[in-house]
């Protein structure tokens, strides 16, 4: 794709600069197109402005790469579709939205998977995260690196100290069966909405709990309406950068090695700048009244005790899969 806007001079901001002044007057070779639904600022974003960046600089002009945000170019769903029919030429998507292209994607969807993020990250920057990436052969995608998105807890207006306290709670979701299911497995009653209703159904009592991630929870001001936020990590979805075979079947080996370094360094930037967004966005909702309720470890494992039916469910046929992510 060829249209859209090139990001270089003195009235761009740094954080958002995708050519490199160095070979800015450089004839590229290739004009690839990254769809990003996500806003200009936020940390998924900006992850693919550097990447866009450190490809042009690394190839020394020959590839250039404009960033399209704020889903400029189509919705997450949307976006992996084109890029399966080498529609777009990259992407960031969410694990959950990558399920019905990969079986094995379901894994990682599953609640309470790991111990903490050290533990995930451990796991996706090993030998166990390149075999998932390695699992999208055939897709017409091909994954370049893990970035963050944060831990996904439950909030309310009322305090919830122990699985009992989920009982019969109307809880938002998005519309996914394997978060229906998991609400279900708490003994609460799953309720699927759109996320920008999400403030006025905690308002109005049409939902008594919702889930999100933090800095979700913060920007969105969902604090002002449900105070307690629980931190149960019941998900840590990772996302995936991820390439259309179509154009990486096109690159040398040079530009491919190219491609997949600065991807994984790109992630690494990615995923600072989502903690220090974390950061930010626990002293605002603190400051905002939010009390922080932490369940304890005995509490936790009865959560995921309860939600075992969900493995056997979604990934039967991957459990040893799981059995060494939990192990390692």
């Amino acid at each position: 794709m060829g249209c859209g806007k090139t990001d270089t001079g003195d009235d761009v901001l740094p954080q958002y600069r995708t050519i490199c002044e160095e070979y800015k007057d450089v004839n590229p070779k290739y004009v690839f197109s990254y769809a990003e639904n996500q806003a200009k600022d936020y940390p998924t974003s900006l992850g693919a402005f550097r990447f866009a960046y450190l490809v042009h600089e690394r190839s020394k002009g020959r590839i250039q790469i404009r960033v399209y945000t704020d889903s400029e170019l189509g919705d997450e769903p949307d976006l992996v579709r084109e890029l399966t029919r080498g529609g777009l030429d990259f992407i960031r998507a969410s694990m959950s939205g990558l399920t019905e292209y990969n079986d094995e994607a379901n894994v990682l969807v599953m609640p309470y998977l790991y111990k903490d993020a050290d533990h995930m990250w451990k796991v996706l920057d090993g030998d166990i995260g390149q075999e998932i990436m390695d699992s999208f052969d055939g897709t017409g995608m091909v994954a370049l690196s893990w970035y963050d998105a944060g831990v996904r807890n439950f909030y309310s207006d009322e305090p919830i100290n122990c699985l009992e306290d989920m009982s019969g709670k109307v809880v938002r979701i998005q519309d996914s069966d394997i978060m229906d299911d998991i609400i279900k497995s708490l003994g609460a009653i799953p309720y699927p909405t759109m996320f920008d209703e999400v403030y006025s159904a905690l308002q109005t009592g049409r939902v008594d709990i919702a889930e999100n991630n933090l800095s979700s929870y913060e920007s969105m001001e969902h604090y002002k309406v449900a105070s307690y936020y629980i931190v149960d990590e019941h998900t840590r979805i990772p996302e995936l950068q991820l390439i259309s075979q179509t154009t990486y079947d096109k690159l040398t080996d040079e530009e491919k090695d190219i491609i997949v370094s600065c991807a994984r360094e790109s992630a690494m930037y990615e995923r600072q700048l989502w903690k220090e967004r974390e950061e930010v966005s626990l002293e605002r909702v603190m400051d905002g009244g939010c009390h922080i309720i932490y369940l304890s470890d005995e509490e936790k494992e009865r959560f995921k005790k309860a939600v075992e039916g969900v493995y056997e469910k979604y990934c039967s046929d991957y459990m040893d899969l799981i059995n060494r992510i939990q192990e390692y």
